[in-house]
């Protein structure tokens, strides 16, 4: 992959770690020092793949002494897969989700949710980068257009619309009239939707753009989506914008679901994901750890630099991470009962996605977009193009780790 570095840092050495933001008493970053959470962590996932029940009762012992949610990130690290790594030894794992994501519903309302994905917004582009890229691609496509028909498969509570509709207010020609059609596919966002209805046709109204909003839930079931459902017309010019939604249908049905963007029959489909796979290994539970606790630990060190030590965004968005380990490594697949959190790397969706689409490059328009919206940002984020044929999209780094993936699509 070919670097385009946003701000200058390139040659920053990759363990130049040191930033601000990071507690006082937390010595080395995530995977810095000596590493004994991933150690420990790995060694007890063996002993549990192995059955050595002697082993993994002396580990998640140790593990429990030493981890904290409050603590360094190692600590940190450690509590949550420690977690995870009891349900999966004791197999309890579909009922710690069930109660984690209950707790966390509870727990859930508009302004929390609001603040927490502005905040996160604010201080990283981990949301925003897709955002960028994909408005970018679908303002291109729908150009020229009168009845635009945006289907959002995403849980990212319509913060990357607004900005789309004041690109709308602006244009040249004559204002479009847009239907924005929300699919909920996680339950934790259904409470809120009304809420968020009512403030983007606020908003459409202050900008002048004719507009509708519907709002569609069909959790983990994206598969039972239908024209008719969706309320697509003839006249309009369709976009389906998925932003982490791929990664919640269940891998058998992937291939039926991207077949059912086709038959929408849209003038462009935009997909960002998440850099890691925990899919090719779902059958081969030490490998899946492994590729789990690399993916997380990259994360929690990125939340780490970026929220100061206090912060209880990052507090939350960390909870949700140990929501999303319990449901990786502990729950059966076959049992089914809440949301899929089986990752594909962008190359295994590009090989997906191109049964029935052709990849669209973002233009160099949209690229600049997006090396601008880096450079908001604190250093060691970048912009990274594909290398080779069997690559698509674009991918954000940090500290040259790709973490997310952003490709359109075309029939």
């Amino acid at each position: 992959m070919q670097s385009n570095s946003s701000n200058n840092n390139n040659n920053q050495p990759q363990t130049s770690h040191t930033s601000t933001s990071r507690s006082s008493d937390s010595g080395e970053a995530c995977g810095g020092g000596n590493k004994w959470a991933s150690k420990l962590l790995s060694e007890c996932a063996r002993a549990i793949s192995e059955k050595d029940s002697s082993k993994i009762h002396h580990l998640l012992w140790m593990l429990n002494e030493l981890a904290s949610p409050y603590g360094d990130c190692d600590q940190k690290l450690a509590s949550y897969f420690l977690q995870a790594l009891f349900c999966k030894a004791t197999e309890s794992g579909q009922r710690c989700f069930k109660t984690l994501t209950t707790v966390a519903e509870k727990s859930h309302s508009f302004d929390s949710a609001r603040k927490l994905i502005l905040k996160f917004q604010e201080v990283s582009p981990w949301t925003t980068f897709g955002h960028v890229a994909s408005n970018g691609a679908i303002l291109e496509a729908l150009d020229g257009e009168s009845k635009l028909h945006i289907i959002d498969i995403s849980n990212t509570l319509c913060t990357q619309w607004p900005t789309l509709l004041e690109a709308l207010a602006t244009r040249n020609d004559e204002t479009p009239r847009l239907k924005l059609t929300v699919v909920v596919t996680a339950s934790i966002v259904r409470s809120v939707m009304k809420e968020i209805g009512q403030r983007m046709e606020k908003f459409a109204r202050l900008m002048g753009v004719p507009f509708e909003f519907k709002v569609i839930s069909v959790l983990n079931h994206i598969g039972e989506l239908t024209k008719e459902g969706l309320g697509v017309q003839e006249d309009e010019a369709v976009a389906i914008n998925c932003i982490g939604a791929l990664r919640r249908v269940e891998v058998d049905e992937r291939s039926s679901v991207i077949q059912l963007f086709r038959s929408l029959n849209p003038r462009v489909v935009t997909i960002v994901e998440e850099e890691a796979d925990f899919t090719s290994s779902r059958y081969d539970f030490v490998k899946c750890f492994e590729e789990c606790l690399r993916y997380y630990t990259l994360y929690f060190e990125m939340l780490e630099e970026s929220f100061v030590p206090t912060s209880n965004e990052r507090l939350m968005l960390e909870r949700e991470c140990s929501r999303n380990i319990v449901r990786v490594l502990a729950c059966d697949e076959e049992t089914g009962g809440g949301e899929c959190e089986r990752r594909e790397r962008g190359v295994q969706w590009s090989e997906r996605l191109r049964e029935a689409f052709s990849p669209v490059g973002f233009s160099d328009d949209v690229v600049d977009d997006v090396k601008a919206l880096l450079k908001r940002y604190k250093a060691g984020w970048a912009l990274v193009l594909p290398q080779g044929d069997h690559e698509s999209g674009i991918y954000l780094t940090w500290k040259e780790e790709p973490v997310v993936w952003a490709s359109a699509w075309k029939p």
